[in-house]
């Protein structure tokens, strides 16, 4: 990874002027939010990359014009936006069983597939780093994800049959992803609800307080109406009993991620599929964000694809993620786009904390590189989205790293040790401009 070489105070100035272009509006019209997300951001070296997508692509933009393993297909596949190495954990997918795949498809978009696994291998070395592994360590696993990546496009370019690349399943996942798959297991509907609502007059409403927030009757309104808009969104199998969709109670929340800062978002309480308390369903409505990859893509056709953002981020996570959430659709609110989804009682991420052992992360990083392959593939012109994606991804990405099986991973080696040193001083630069009052609007 090559950026030019800057002084940090030239640098800093380049970090405000793209913080200002992805997060500029949403700043302004809710700055605590921002001093929230930024004193995430500041905590570490990771947290600011997690944070700072659009900086990342927008180093990577000389990659428009071409770069290795990319051609006319390879540089249109379906890809994640945001694919960092905490960006997975579990969900329990439309047959019931419990998946551990990537996850946040917030920032997903139609793109070159390689800078997917950049900004995975740089994660990686940010993490090894943080965990004072050596960089003869971060080379191993950056090496053993792209192997593991390679090995599954190709057994997926070759035919391979479902129960010879199995998804992560109780049955199939090992080490931390099987731990998180069993915490999972013991997570309950009943629990998600006893943290959020409670029973007043023998109906369960949201509890007051815990970032809730009280709407008012014009609001409340057009929520309502939004919400009306995104049935019309959800596929047949998932209105098979209409009373599932009876609204109970409607609460706006805060973006409280280090990504959803200052989007409007809103909790609702749904009836279920029986009149038992204990099975009903909160779903959020959230604005969707314009995901930092689509500012430096120039093909129009994929921008005039989607009618807003939430329709982006929806129509790119059912193409990506086999048997998504039931519950995923899109509305529109306020003319702002938005993602409409269950606030999911089985969700957990990977934890990172406890993988400290060079050898169990080398076994994690594999698998989630063959999570990354099968995402992938997963999205092609099998996937029902083919007016985008008309062909089959993982025969092209097959037969564009054959052309060159030794260079792929030493370009992630190398993509990954020089862009996590780059994190890194950015990083010390954010913090210093942050702490000391230099962030426009803060």
């Amino acid at each position: 990874m090559s950026v030019p070489q800057l002084s940090a105070e030239q640098r800093g100035e380049q970090i405000l002027a793209v913080f200002d272009t992805a997060f500029g509006e949403l700043l302004a019209a809710d700055p605590a939010a921002f001093r929230v997300k930024f004193r995430k951001m500041a905590a570490s070296a990771f947290a600011f990359y997690r944070g700072a997508a659009g900086l990342f692509y927008h180093d990577l933009d000389q990659e428009r014009r071409g770069g290795p393993y990319l051609d006319e297909r390879t540089s249109r596949v379906w890809i994640h936006g945001d694919l960092h190495a905490e960006n997975f954990g579990t969900y329990m997918d439309s047959q019931g069983r419990l998946i551990f795949n990537v996850n946040d498809f917030d920032e997903a978009y139609v793109g070159p597939f390689t800078w997917d696994l950049k900004r995975f291998a740089a994660s990686v070395a940010l993490i090894g780093y943080a965990k004072a592994l050596s960089d003869e360590q971060i080379t191993e696993l950056v090496t053993v994800y792209a192997a593991a990546y390679r090995e599954r496009i190709h057994a997926l370019a070759a035919g391979a049959k479902s129960d010879e690349v199995p998804p992560f399943t109780l049955e199939t996942a090992e080490g931390p992803l099987l731990d998180a798959l069993r915490d999972a297991r013991s997570l309950t509907r009943f629990g998600l609800l006893d943290s959020m609502t409670e029973i007043r007059d023998f109906e369960r409403r949201f509890a007051p307080g815990g970032g809730s927030i009280e709407l008012d009757a014009a609001t409340r309104y057009k929520v309502l109406a939004a919400f009306d808009g995104y049935l019309e969104t959800l596929p047949e199998s998932s209105l098979a009993r209409p009373d599932s969709y009876r609204v109970k109670d409607v609460v706006g929340r805060r973006g409280i991620g280090i990504g959803s800062a200052g989007l409007p978002s809103y909790n609702i309480l749904l009836e279920g599929n029986s009149d038992a308390l204990e099975n009903d369903v909160v779903i959020y409505i959230k604005q969707a964000q314009t995901p930092a990859v689509s500012r430096h893509i120039t093909d129009a056709a994929i921008r005039e694809y989607f009618e807003h953002e939430g329709h982006r981020t929806v129509i790119s996570q059912r193409a990506l993620q086999a048997h998504a959430d039931p519950w995923l659709g899109w509305t529109e609110l306020d003319a702002a786009g938005q993602l409409v989804a269950e606030v999911s009682p089985y969700a957990v991420d990977l934890d990172w904390g406890d993988i400290d052992d060079p050898e169990e992360i080398a076994s994690v990083v594999a698998d989630l590189g063959r999570a990354t392959a099968t995402m992938h593939a997963a999205a092609d012109d099998e996937s029902g989205h083919s007016e985008l994606v008309p062909f089959s991804t993982e025969r092209a990405i097959d037969a564009a790293i054959a052309a060159d099986e030794d260079g792929f991973a030493n370009l992630l080696v190398d993509f990954a040790h020089s862009y996590g040193a780059r994190a890194r001083a950015d990083h010390q630069i954010f913090v210093d401009l942050f702490r000391n009052g230099r962030i426009p609007g803060l």
